[in-house]
């Protein structure tokens, strides 16, 4: 068959026209593989169980009061813990949201680089990471099921909160006032490790459930 195109040339088996008068097909990058995040989360909530110890650990030492030595020694412990801790979390979200661009990429509102970005940028690490979870969490829900935020909402609530405090009062602060802090720092660690199991649940029930994701795509 000759090209209806240009009259000269054969066109393309399976066409109409020839390769030179053939629309260019346009390049399609593959989408992100899959993977499970169920030993990222798995991780993640035993480091904000640890976390969450510590910050209970700090009320005793709020309290009680020992020795400068002692708590010199809690207070580097649980520096080193929170700095691991955060690794493994951005790690696990890092995971999250490049599985939630699988699932629905037109729902995923901010570029992937904020997933690790928006915790060090000033201002913008005030409402950045919710945002970031919140598209992650409504692309991980059931297929006409959508999550509701309370518990994303209550728990960037106590982590914005125990940010506030930290700053505010911890500084020359007394023995009950600073109890109070690491206190608000424990309920945003629990509150942490629910979003993240539910999270990952919902992620993996949907990888292993939906009928648009194989089962076998989970890495």
């Amino acid at each position: 068959m000759i090209c209806a195109s240009c009259h000269s040339t054969e066109a393309v088996t399976g066409e109409t026209r020839c390769a030179r008068c053939a629309p260019a097909v346009p390049f399609v990058p593959p989408s992100p593989p899959l993977r499970s995040p169920v030993g990222l989360g798995q991780a993640t909530v035993v480091m904000l169980g640890l976390v969450g110890a510590g910050d209970a650990v700090a009320i005793w030492a709020d309290l009680a009061q020992p020795s400068a030595r002692v708590g010199t020694v809690l207070t580097i412990a649980q520096g080193v813990l929170l700095l691991a801790t955060a690794v493994v979390y951005l790690c696990w979200l890092w995971r999250v949201r490049v599985n939630a661009e699988v699932f629905d990429a037109s729902s995923q509102s901010k570029a992937r680089w904020w997933t690790i970005g928006a915790w060090f940028v000033p201002f913008v690490n005030f409402w950045f990471p919710r945002r970031i979870v919140l598209d992650a969490w409504d692309a991980s829900a059931p297929q006409g099921r959508p999550a509701g935020h309370g518990l994303v909402d209550l728990w960037w609530t106590a982590w914005v909160a125990g940010l506030v405090a930290d700053r505010l009062l911890r500084v020359e602060s007394g023995a009950g006032m600073l109890a109070v802090v690491d206190g608000v720092d424990l309920v945003a660690a629990v509150l942490a490790a629910v979003v993240v199991l539910r999270l990952t649940r919902m992620q993996n029930e949907k990888a292993l459930q939906g009928p648009s994701v194989p089962s076998a795509a989970l890495g």
